[in-house]
């Protein structure tokens, strides 16, 4: 086929003001929904980016289960506590867990590891 027979027949094509409209609207949700998701997405990443065992976002979440359950000053003291418990377990786990990885690697196997884990903690 000629590329003057493949212009003709676009040229032939004639939409509806209604199918534009509908390809228009679905055109505009989907892109929605997907700037929706990644926006979503990020803020997620950057949620567990900051890491539930560090003092700031213990802090943060602390103050918003405060507000968002009112609680009694006798509450908030006992939710820091099993927070502060909670956050002191949170960094073993993860200290014993790594310890044990670079156990069974070889030193080759740990340095690329170590590079491994730094780049997932720069880019979440």
């Amino acid at each position: 086929m000629s590329p003057n027979a493949l212009l003709d027949r676009r040229a032939g094509f004639r939409s509806s003001p209604k199918t534009a409209c509908a390809i228009t609207l679905t055109l505009v949700f989907l892109c929605g929904a997907a700037v929706g998701a990644l926006a979503m997405n990020f803020g997620h990443m950057r949620l567990h980016h900051q890491g539930f065992g560090t003092p700031g976002a213990q802090a943060v979440f602390l103050d918003k289960v405060k507000k968002e359950l009112d609680l009694t000053p006798t509450q908030s003291a006992q939710m820091e506590s099993i927070l502060d418990d909670f956050g002191q377990y949170y960094r073993t786990v993860l200290t014993d867990g790594k310890s044990r990885i670079l156990q069974i690697l070889n030193e080759d196997q740990r340095r690329k590891f170590e590079r491994l884990v730094a780049q997932a903690q720069q880019h979440p």
